[in-house]
């Protein structure tokens, strides 16, 4: 199955890059490009892709309200956020608006197709080490009180393998920590998205950090 991809970015360079590497591949297509978020709605609608690559900072509406409404739309397709994340103060609000995952631009390009397939099969893009980043500066920000979550109906092994998740842990590696089988990590899983009514793994991460399950490092 070829995936669709429209890209959303405001740098022309950005978007030739992966247009370019795009290319090579088979089993990926671009569907479009736009410059601003207005454009990625507009031509979301048009071109039914099934990953958006979303900047953050473009003119006009942000990567975050354009995320916010394709996710919000009758068939969303999956967003995922290019951004700079040292700098950019904004990844957890588009976290929070419906992006399945965030890639860094100083990613290496393959690095970046992977990504686009992990979330075109329905996953998130949750590398550890970035996860922890985002957890540990959003952490040390002054914010309001958190909203509440139902945590009552999770079991103690439950809460285990969503903290877990929140650190950045595959299945696999939930399994091996927890001893316990990857099909059974998986069941838990599977089970606190029905519980937490979470979109997906990502926003498990943003749950277990909301419920105060994962602290930042050091």
């Amino acid at each position: 199955m070829t995936v669709r991809v429209l890209l959303a970015d405001d740098q022309p360079l950005i978007r030739s890059g992966l247009r370019v590497l795009i290319a090579d591949h088979d089993d990926l297509l671009v569907v479009g490009e736009a410059g601003t978020g207005a454009e990625a709605v507009e031509l979301s609608r048009e071109t039914r892709p099934d990953v958006v690559v979303m900047d953050i900072r473009m003119p006009g509406m942000d990567g975050i309200e354009a995320t916010r409404r394709l996710t919000a739309s009758a068939e969303p397709p999956r967003v995922l956020v290019l951004t700079t994340f040292d700098e950019d103060d904004y990844v957890y609000g588009a976290l929070r608006a419906g992006a399945s995952g965030f890639l860094v631009k100083d990613m290496a390009l393959e690095e970046i197709l992977s990504a686009i397939r992990v979330v075109a099969a329905g996953d998130a893009l949750l590398a550890p080490s970035v996860t922890r980043r985002l957890i540990a500066h959003f952490a040390l920000r002054p914010e309001p009180a958190r909203p509440h979550r139902p945590s009552d109906g999770i079991t103690g092994r439950e809460r285990e393998v969503l903290t877990l998740v929140g650190s950045g842990k595959t299945n696999h590696e939930i399994a091996a920590e927890l001893f316990i089988s990857a099909a059974t990590a998986k069941a838990h899983v599977a089970r606190l998205f029905t519980k937490l009514d979470a979109r997906d793994r990502v926003h498990l991460v943003i749950i277990a950090y909301e419920m105060g399950l994962v602290r930042p490092p050091g």
